[in-house]
């Protein structure tokens, strides 16, 4: 993914800013002006140039030269200043070659500001190449025998001004390449930089997707599965158990879609704002009885003691999500088992303890396994802190901290204290 108007370059780490992108940016004060208008600027600069230049060829005429051809040399700098956006190249190569023809031949000239004023673009256009330092080298050098050459047979003090005025056009040339170089890499990581905003985002975003998904879909396929074990066990002997697990099946997956259609609602808001409306609200504390309801359906008979007064939504969201995906855990490792699920807030922070006295084997974080460590990433997301692991006195225990009411540092609490007990 690459922001508009970049290109990447074939050069490693390299972007391409393309001609037809520089009607923004093009300096501090022409960031608000369109493609047209700054084409038309370079247009009413070179016409400037040209009427400027042609009054003072008039004025200070060379014997040795027609006036057509100073003319000339001067009516060909105009365009390429007022094409130098179309086409930056060919536009600095015209400029620079008129304004070492005018030199040579003692005519008034610019003292390059033209190749100096297409160069910029050229800089900020195109793709650096490794051998860049060698043509600099190389033009420099046959400029400078060139010079040297037709000023031989001079006086001294000729001679001094041509490598004056040589030694003012690579310093200006130099100057005006770094500048451009400058703004070309200014551009180019500023597009990078936006470039691994949007990938993160967009990372950040699947990741958000996947956990929502997997709490959903987790907790009411345990119970589908254990109630589905059920109704296969028992068919023959007690049907009448086996259809009361068949409609705890059919309930669960009615209450899964009813929440999915939700959580996909939610997602396409952006694009049909209109359906948001007609969308359910996000479960939160209020919903945690009919978790603690289904958990007791699949054989583990909860006590949920919540002392919390109304949470910020997204709060309320995560602690429900933990503690679905808790029971979710002694559903599948432990039951049948008896489970205590504990909320309390105190307006700063939600703490939540769900242990049980099942003898199953959990998945702790850093093994592999979703659930704990979907847990963990929801209470980093609020700087608070995560423990689980098994209990000394038999069991397994998950504790979490979601600060809410002010800035609380990442930090641990104490885990649990059996072995295998972990801390985020």
């Amino acid at each position: 993914m690459t922001s508009p108007g970049w290109r990447q370059d074939r050069d490693p780490g390299g972007y391409r800013l393309s001609v037809d992108d520089l009607n923004v940016d093009d300096s501090l004060f022409l960031r608000r002006w369109s493609r047209g208008q700054l084409i038309a600027l370079d247009a009413l600069a070179g016409a400037a140039y040209t009427i400027v230049f042609l009054t003072f060829a008039a004025s200070r005429p060379v014997a040795e030269v027609p006036m057509w051809a100073q003319c000339l040399l001067v009516a060909a700098t105009g365009p390429a200043l007022a094409l130098r956006r179309l086409w930056p190249l060919p536009a600095f190569v015209l400029a620079l070659g008129t304004s070492l023809a005018a030199l040579l031949l003692g005519l008034v000239h610019d003292g390059f500001a033209a190749a100096a004023f297409a160069l910029y673009l050229v800089a900020l256009t195109r793709p650096r190449l490794r051998w860049e330092p060698t043509i600099t080298i190389g033009v420099c050098g046959a400029a400078a025998v060139l010079m040297l050459s037709v000023a031989g047979g001079s006086a001294p003090t000729g001679w001094l001004r041509l490598l004056g005025d040589l030694l003012l056009c690579v310093a200006l040339l130099s100057g005006t390449w770094t500048v451009g170089r400058a703004v070309r890499e200014r551009r180019a990581y500023a597009a990078r930089s936006a470039e691994q905003l949007a990938d993160r985002a967009v990372t950040e975003e699947r990741l958000r997707i996947a956990r929502e998904m997997h709490d959903v879909v987790a907790h009411s396929m345990s119970l589908i599965a254990v109630k589905a074990g059920i109704a296969n066990h028992v068919a023959q002997a007690r049907p009448e158990e086996a259809r009361d697990a068949l409609r705890v099946i059919e309930a669960t997956s009615r209450g899964a879609l009813t929440e999915m259609r939700h959580l996909l609602g939610v997602m396409r808001s952006g694009t049909a704002p209109d359906t948001v409306s007609d969308l359910s609200p996000a479960p939160g504390l209020a919903g945690l009885p009919g978790l603690a309801d289904r958990a007791a359906l699949a054989g583990v008979r909860v006590e949920l003691d919540v002392t919390a007064a109304a949470l910020p939504e997204g709060v309320g969201l995560s602690v429900y999500r933990i503690v679905q995906e808790a029971l979710t855990n002694v559903v599948r490792h432990a039951a049948p088992a008896r489970c205590r699920v504990l909320v309390e807030a105190d307006g700063r922070e939600a703490r939540i303890e769900v242990t049980d006295d099942g003898p199953g084997h959990r998945v702790l974080p850093g093994q592999p396994g979703q659930g704990l460590a979907g847990m963990r990433e929801r209470v980093l997301l609020y700087g608070g802190s995560f423990a689980a692991g098994r209990r000394p006195e038999g069991g397994f225990g998950v504790s979490a901290r979601l600060p809410y009411g002010g800035s609380t540092p990442y930090g641990g609490s104490t885990p649990y204290g059996g072995p295998g007990g972990r801390t985020v």
